[in-house]
């Protein structure tokens, strides 16, 4: 089967209401993990659902899409988040939230931001790359307290 027959399994069962569900989006997934593309990141993202009821088999995606190359995976997020925030701000701010933890994976979403903006303006891009900003400043100046 195709990667889109898999995707449109993880969109059809993304809200995990019953087990046949969880197990439906659980097989497209690995699936889709045995031959992972980088053109698929975007629409992976967009699987992600605050109405999911099954959060914790809703992090084997976020886990999935952390396996990906960085700078794709990046690209991927900073292209759908006006999407994503709109169906799912809480996923859409845990995956922020993991991406300011890692100061490789901050440096590099603030050059993204800052890029996407350039290009084509967004009021959420600019306020998340206004946190990208804030996050670094902040771990520089930590660093230099304590020294």
């Amino acid at each position: 089967m195709t990667e889109e027959h898999w995707i449109n399994s993880l969109k059809a069962n993304r809200l995990m209401r019953s087990r046949e569900e969880v197990n439906a989006f659980e097989n497209a997934l690995s699936q889709l993990a045995e031959h992972p593309k980088n053109e698929d990141l975007p629409a992976l993202h967009l699987i992600l659902d605050d109405c999911c009821e099954q959060s914790e088999v809703m992090f084997g995606l976020v886990h999935f899409l952390e396996s990906f190359a960085l700078e794709e995976q990046l690209q991927a997020f900073v292209t759908v988040v006006p999407q994503l925030i709109a169906v799912a701000p809480d996923w859409t701010r845990i995956l922020h939230t993991r991406i300011l933890n890692d100061e490789a994976a901050c440096g590099l979403y603030r050059e993204k931001l800052c890029s996407a903006n350039a290009s084509s303006p967004h009021f959420i891009r600019h306020l998340l790359e206004e946190s990208a900003s804030y996050r670094l400043t902040h771990r520089d100046l930590s660093a230099e307290l304590a020294i």
